[in-house]
């Protein structure tokens, strides 16, 4: 292909309709098509990167091999396409007048009046382009956070109808997300939110090429052409997206519906190969007809909120699947459990537990209590990131004897501190972008549990979001207790990984393994911690039959 190709995706009606998920479905049909497809998010907040917001605000924060702190959209790529995203492929309104207000200051513009327009969309459509100018791609699928009208959205808007005029046709179309309501006492669904919302697209100067309607029931041919007729859109381009039981029938659902077909009609593009989704439909067959179930605890302290962890729940589904069980995961707030008894009533009836990252010291002594629950009962256990740190801390306070052993995070006091703030954190007051983050290299100890987890590789590579670091002071003496260092970063000495040879299955980790897990590559670590739950479940229930 000689010119990369864009689409545009924009959400009308209501937020949450899911365009993250419609771009990550459209991008996998056409990467089975053998296209070389990729996706961005453009998030109009003023915030940077969403790395210092508070979880409940914007759900997790997902971060990229390079290091960039994103949207969780991205999280939605990878996993849909088994491709790395980048810096480049999220960026916000914050970042986008960073960039103009440091050219002005540098005296770029000659001394020019800065407006929204030029001088911010020229930033926005440069950002847009600047994957497709890669050489990489023929396809750049970009989402537009928000909802067409919003004021934020609006300078984003105006690029893209500039960049649609400067591409030229068939090299740009515009996919609109709306909803179709179902409004009970009238016993039918009604169109007008979308005709609105198709009218304020239109009043920006930009016709919408494919609509996607969400819907939670089947719309008819007869609705189908009523929208195709005041939306101003074929009636083949009215696509249907109806409430799935699971994120991952999304792709199937829009191939039915012929979304990948009249997207490629509209680019121009060859529609000559069947999108190859066999492994896709394998995996779909696995994670609905499992063989046995697990219940998992998930110990957090942003439970209220799903999102906050949806990398760690995706990948729960990956290796549930790999396993053939469906996995139950129980959400913990690790603020309510301040007595072993809250402990032991609340995780009983657990077959494995999982402690969550995150940061600060609310529900801290719920997760090191859990922790415990876990070792002294061999309970399969994964601690990640904030969770290995509190398994070092259970095992010094409690085996070690050090009582008041802790993070300086939580007590800057502590005679004992096994957890410390990272020697080039301890001057830094601008919080933004200055944690370990990104991928890093971590040496894995010969025979050690988390050299069978990776299939016997010596060295891995892993993603990182963390401030505070095992402290090598306490390293021997943890150690001769039986806390062993399993994995280690060469370049800093930083210990990775933590395990205990006396339990079933223990292991800590500083890194986030949630973030690299994908459909077709589901992360080993979470694949081998389903499958020891699994097997101790299986043994538990065998001995009680005996």
């Amino acid at each position: 292909m000689s010119q990369t190709k864009y689409i545009f995706v924009t959400g009308g009606v209501t937020s949450s309709l899911g365009k993250g998920i419609i771009a990550a479905s459209l991008a996998k049909l056409l990467q089975a098509r053998g296209y070389k497809t990729t996706i961005q998010k453009l998030d109009p907040y003023i915030n940077v990167d969403p790395g210092t917001l508070n979880p409940y605000e914007h759900g997790e924060c997902y971060v990229t091999d390079d290091g960039a702190e994103t949207d969780l959209d991205l999280g939605h790529y990878e996993r849909f396409l088994n491709s790395n995203t980048s810096q480049a492929n999220n960026v916000t309104t914050g970042r986008i007048y960073q960039s103009v207000i440091e050219k002005e200051r540098r005296g770029e513009f000659l001394g020019k009046t800065v407006q929204v327009v030029p001088h911010i969309t020229n930033e926005i459509k440069e950002r847009i382009q600047l994957l497709g100018k890669s050489g990489e791609y023929d396809i750049v699928i970009t989402e537009i956070g928000g909802t067409v009208g919003d004021i934020e959205s609006l300078p984003y808007i105006e690029a893209v109808r500039q960049l649609l005029w400067e591409l030229g046709d068939n090299n740009g179309i515009v996919i609109h997300l709306t909803l179709v309501p179902y409004l009970a006492a009238a016993g039918e669904l009604k169109t007008k939110p979308t005709q609105h919302s198709v009218k304020t697209l239109m009043e920006s100067g930009i016709k919408a090429d494919i609509l996607v309607c969400r819907t939670e029931h089947e719309i008819s041919e007869e609705k189908k052409e009523k929208l195709a007729l005041f939306c101003n859109v074929k009636k083949e381009a009215v696509v249907q997206s109806i409430d799935a039981s699971t994120i991952y029938d999304v792709p199937l659902l829009m191939q039915e519906e012929g979304l990948d077909t009249v997207t490629l009609k509209k680019l121009e593009l060859p529609d000559v190969t069947e999108p190859d989704l066999t492994n896709w439909k394998q995996f779909l067959q696995k994670h609905k007809n499992p063989k046995s179930e697990v219940t998992i605890g998930l110990i957090g302290k942003y439970v209220e909120l799903q999102d906050s962890y949806k990398s760690i729940l995706e990948s729960f589904i990956h290796a549930g699947a790999a396993n053939e069980v469906a996995i139950k995961v129980e959400s913990i707030h690790s603020e309510y459990l301040s007595t072993k008894e809250d402990v032991a009533q609340k995780m009983e009836r657990l077959d494995g537990v999982l402690v969550a990252p995150g940061f600060g010291e609310r529900g801290i002594e719920g997760k090191i209590l859990a922790v415990q629950y876990a070792r002294e009962n061999n309970i399969p256990f994964l601690g990640i990131c904030l969770g290995m740190q509190m398994a070092v801390i259970e095992y010094s306070r409690n085996v070690l004897n050090l009582e008041k052993a802790n993070s300086t995070e939580m007590d800057e006091n502590t005679p004992d501190p096994v957890i410390n703030l990272m020697e080039e954190q301890k001057n830094i007051t601008n919080k933004g972008g200055t944690m370990r983050l990104g991928a890093w290299a971590c040496e894995l100890k010969s025979g050690s549990l988390a050299q069978s987890i990776y299939g016997g590789a010596t060295e891995i590579s892993e993603r990182h979001r963390h401030r505070f670091e095992y402290n090598n002071a306490y390293k021997e003496v943890l150690e001769k207790a039986g806390l062993v260092s399993s994995g280690i970063n060469q370049k800093t000495n930083l210990v990775e990984i933590v395990e205990l040879p006396s339990h079933p299955w223990f292991v800590g980790v500083q890194y986030h393994p949630e973030y690299k897990s994908t459909v077709a590559n589901p992360h080993p670590l979470f694949v081998g911690f389903v499958k020891a739950v699994l097997e101790q479940k299986l043994q538990q229930t065998n001995a009680s039959l005996a």
